[in-house]
């Protein structure tokens, strides 16, 4: 009987064990989901060397200034492409660099440029923007659920909102725009979309299970662009901010009341 009492606590000792040992993996697993990003060391003041998919545009957000800041730093036009391999300037040129450069002509390097390894990619018709001074007449809510349940505080790290639902939930455009990032390689914004507005205005969807839109496509507000995921913490949540010339805005100032 002692015998039999002893193996029985045994193996009872050893499932709860394993039960365990399950359990911090799985927490684990869900921590890293949110940690474990490919973040581009991007810092303002340092020289850049770009990566298989980063865009001028992802980088412009980490470093938060605007894109067009960051690419007159370094003699880039529009269509704004970038090359693997490129140095990028993370900081404006002395007076003296601006009037040197001034002299040369600079390769136009957004996305990454075509070279001899790589294969061309195709450029998006351009959008016709409606609001060409910077305006967006309305700013729609980008999730069903309203319920916000963190707000805006830069001062702490929160550069945007989140918004609570359930995994799966749609996550629609909050207005007109294109495509700017679709991609997972920024730290802490999980599956992460970047919507171009116009010229002033950016906005970004993050923690999303699945994206369903591409970088460059023309989307209309109100389009499905994805479907809510993890933050990381085992909640569904969208992560939801708004850019205005590179810099983080309250978007609960923007969101239509309707």
């Amino acid at each position: 009987m002692k015998l039999s009492w002893v193996i029985k606590s045994s193996g009872l000792a050893l499932s709860i064990l394993l039960l365990l040992l399950l359990s911090a993996c799985n927490s684990s697993s869900k921590h890293d989901y949110a940690a474990n990003r490919n973040l581009p060391n991007a810092k303002y003041g340092t020289i850049y060397t770009v990566k298989r998919g980063d865009t001028l545009y992802s980088i412009a957000w980490v470093i938060k200034q605007d894109y067009r800041k960051l690419a007159g730093w370094n003699g880039i036009r529009s269509p704004y492409l970038i090359r693997i391999g490129q140095r990028l300037r993370m900081y404006p040129p002395s007076s003296k660099t601006a009037k040197s450069k001034k002299t040369k002509k600079t390769y136009s390097s957004g996305r990454l440029a075509k070279s001899s390894s790589t294969r061309a990619i195709k450029k998006s018709p351009p959008y016709k923007w409606k609001t060409a001074q910077g305006r967006v007449k309305r700013w729609f809510w980008p999730t069903v659920n309203r319920r916000v349940t963190e707000r805006f505080n830069p001062g702490a790290g929160k550069d945007g909102i989140d918004i609570a639902g359930k995994f799966g939930d749609a996550i629609f455009a909050t207005a007109d725009g294109q495509v700017v990032y679709a991609g997972s390689g920024l730290r802490g914004y999980g599956r992460l979309i970047i919507l171009k507005h116009n010229k002033t205005y950016l906005s970004a969807y993050a923690h999303n299970d699945s994206i369903l839109v591409a970088e460059g496509q023309n989307i209309r507000a109100g389009k499905k662009i994805g479907r809510m995921g993890s933050n990381g913490k085992g909640r569904a949540t969208l992560h939801f901010e708004i850019r205005k010339n590179g810099k983080p805005v309250n978007p609960a100032s923007y969101l239509s009341s309707r």
